[in-house]
């Protein structure tokens, strides 16, 4: 039995119009995923070059399905000074100081092409770390750029409230910061820190008392804490 061509009509439109509706469903489920998909490249692509550190921000932004990455300039500079533990590189730009890096330890910053030397701009600094290792220095008065995650910064931040000559263990910082089970994590944060000797976490120690892994190596940790050590006793020898 064969349709008439009304119906026959009848049943091409139909199947169009569901041909149509789901096509333009597909078409609009494909532009969705690319379009998430290119976020997620230019994403990565951004936040390689950030870790790259080529010198300049990068703010990404998602806005009606359309990702945006903008590059704004920033000048990162570096000067490596001396100190009895060895060179000591100071990086940093106009937020503030964001490396001070113990060259013979095991986690050396590289320089990347794109920093500039300027001795000027690590003057201030470069001064209180020479008061400091001659120890007429206790507290350092310098802006800092710290970078990292929110649980880093929290270790970081609680790093800088250990009076100078004093220690504490991993399992103390742990505590202070709210989370008593997470010593192993403060010793992994503790080992990220960018800013030797101004956020000192040369100050913190095993639960044993005894002296444990140091970026800048054991025997810096020790000589920091002994300098430290041998002037609170003059002052409370004084």
């Amino acid at each position: 039995m064969f349709l008439s061509s009304k119906k026959r009509a009848f049943l091409v439109w139909l199947v169009m119009k569901y041909i149509n509706v789901h096509k333009l469903k597909l078409v609009n489920y494909i532009n969705y995923y690319i379009g998430y998909l290119l976020y997620f490249v230019l994403s990565a692509i951004c936040q390689t070059l950030y870790l790259m550190r080529s010198g300049s921000r990068i703010n990404i932004s998602k806005i009606s399905n359309r990702t945006t990455c903008n590059l704004g300039e920033i000048k990162m500079y570096y000067h490596v000074v001396e100190s009895p533990i060895g060179p000591l590189l100071l990086a940093g730009d106009e937020e503030g100081l964001k490396y001070v890096n113990i060259r013979k330890g095991k986690r050396k910053v590289e320089i990347p092409a794109a920093w500039k030397e300027n001795k000027e701009f690590f003057m201030d600094v470069s001064k209180q770390l020479e008061a400091y290792f001659s120890g007429k220095l206790e507290y350092f008065e310098v802006k800092l750029a710290l970078e990292g995650t929110e649980f880093q910064k929290s270790v970081w931040k609680t790093l800088q409230e250990i009076p100078y000559g004093e220690t504490r263990t991993y399992g103390e910082i742990a505590k202070s910061i709210g989370k008593p089970k997470a010593s192993r994590a403060v010793g992994l944060a503790n080992n990220r820190n960018p800013l030797a000797i101004l956020v000192p976490c040369h100050r913190v120690i095993g639960a044993n008392g005894k002296l444990t892994g140091y970026g800048g190596g054991l025997e810096a940790k020790a000589f920091l804490l002994a300098l430290e050590k041998r002037k609170s006793k003059q002052l409370l020898n004084f």
